[in-house]
């Protein structure tokens, strides 16, 4: 079975408009917008799972790169999973420690860019939304992949500089450029955002993370992760989409 097969079915133009709607959530309502991510997620990982093994994912590690406070935890371990995530930011990772302390799931602090984890040691290796807020994204790809097993899944996906959300909280601002978008912000705001273009966001693009993927040998798919599936064929444009 092709690695997307059982998550094209799940890739609906509803399932695109309830997803895109959270994102107003973000900064206001974090558990709301993290919760509907991580069960879309979750969702996601366990089909690209079934597609590509013959056994369900119970008793299978993932371990969660920038899992932040722990929002995806639950969402994970309800599907089956043994979940560790790691986060290196101690502000982010204790944002909502009753989440953390209550959940289930293992946390570690540590970064993204050294996995403190052994060579070929996990089943999968996600990274969600993490790739643009590091000046070396493809590092981060590399430590994915050194610390998942043969057989196991890599899964890298970003938000991409020229996709709608490329901005994050500066909205389409960001297409102004990225230090302009940041400075309108903090006029408007009185604080500069918390995505600040240069040092915690990056321009990164779909082509550049493709050309990556396939320069290591590891490519098994590549979809723009919240597009439905007729919208695919995006992914052969090699520039444009919201994330990956």
């Amino acid at each position: 079975m092709a690695a997307t097969d059982l998550f094209a079915r799940r890739a609906t133009l509803a399932r695109s408009v309830r997803l895109l709607s959270e994102f107003g959530y973000e900064q206001r309502d974090p558990a709301r917008f993290y919760g509907a991510l991580a069960a879309d997620t979750a969702g996601m990982v366990t089909d690209l799972w079934r597609a590509t093994h013959s056994e369900p994912p119970a008793g299978h590690t993932v371990v969660d790169v920038g899992g932040g406070p722990g929002y995806f935890a639950t969402a994970f371990t309800r599907a089956g999973w043994n979940y560790v995530g790691v986060e290196p930011d101690p502000a982010e990772m204790h944002a909502a420690e009753p989440v953390r302390r209550a959940g289930p799931g293992s946390f570690v602090r540590a970064s993204g860019m050294a996995l403190p984890f052994a060579d070929g040691s996990v089943d999968v290796c996600l990274s969600s939304n993490v790739a643009e807020h590091v000046p070396r994204p493809w590092q981060l790809g590399s430590e994915l992949l050194r610390v998942t097993r043969p057989g196991g899944l890599a899964i890298l996906s970003y938000t991409v500089w020229l996709g709608p959300f490329g901005g994050h909280e500066m909205g389409l601002t960001h297409y102004l450029g990225g230090a302009r978008a940041a400075a309108r912000y903090t006029r408007k705001h009185g604080h500069p955002p918390k995505n600040n273009y240069g040092s915690s966001l990056f321009a990164v693009s779909a082509a550049a993370g493709l050309n990556w993927a396939a320069s290591t040998g590891a490519l098994v798919a590549a979809f723009p992760r919240y597009h439905p599936r007729w919208a695919w064929w995006l992914t052969k444009a090699r520039g444009y989409g919201s994330s990956w």
